[in-house]
């Protein structure tokens, strides 16, 4: 039988029987709130009804669940770019080439809907981030062959892999495609987040996702 979570305050507490997961889920409202900077153990473990005792037994610190945090935020991150990349579906060049801007508005619409979450899926954290280096064909992959730890990085690489497989982007530009790709839609999901494109109206700010993702892909296409 398993042991019991401390209450906090004589509440009623928490009586679902798996604690670590209803600590993340209130961890990823406190980053949905207020970012990376909102994730306190303290204030999940109120949330959930239990002591900060209890929740150190299944997170070693704060930085063990913010790390929780990050992960869950880069599936969501990458579920909102599988999702508007399957409005695409052809395999024909033309196609690939606009699933790769589906995919890039993907990024972008989920840094704007859920950008508390979004700045923590990138924060900083204890857990060691892989080291990416070229392979065989100077295309970026994690050191030493292990798992990526970003899905909508690997989504990125496939979606690129089946442009150049499709003959719409030339073989010599494919190396390194994915740090142009990448750095465009992060830089612009940071400029409308935090910089100096935050105050545009929703149609110029559409606009301008449009022209800098169609501009990337044309220039990965051109001949």
């Amino acid at each position: 039988m398993s042991e019991a979570p401390e209450q906090v305050g004589g509440k009623p507490g928490y009586h679902h029987g798996d604690l670590r997961n209803a600590l993340i889920e209130a961890a990823l409202g406190l980053a949905r709130e207020g970012g990376p900077d909102a994730v306190v153990l303290r204030a999940a473990a109120r949330q959930v009804g239990v002591s900060p005792t209890a929740a150190y037994r299944h997170f070693a610190g704060q930085g063990d669940l913010l790390f929780a945090v990050k992960e869950r935020g880069q599936q969501e991150l990458a579920d909102s770019m599988e999702a508007a990349a399957s409005t695409e579906p052809g395999r024909d060049g033309p196609a690939v080439e606009r699933r790769l801007i589906a995919m890039g508005w993907g990024y972008v619409d989920f840094a704007l809907r859920q950008p508390g979450l979004f700045r923590a899926a990138f924060c900083g954290a204890p857990e060691a981030v892989p080291e990416l280096e070229p392979d065989s064909t100077g295309n970026l992959c994690p050191a030493g062959g292990a798992p990526a730890q970003f899905r909508s990085f690997d989504l990125l690489v496939e979606v690129l892999d089946e442009l150049a497989a499709s003959g719409r982007m030339a073989a010599e530009r494919r190396a390194g495609a994915e740090v142009a790709a990448w750095s465009a839609a992060h830089g612009l999901a940071t400029l409308l987040l935090d910089g100096p494109f935050a105050p545009l109206a929703r149609e110029q700010r559409d606009a301008m996702i449009e022209q800098v993702l169609s501009t990337l892909a044309a220039g990965l296409t051109a001949s």
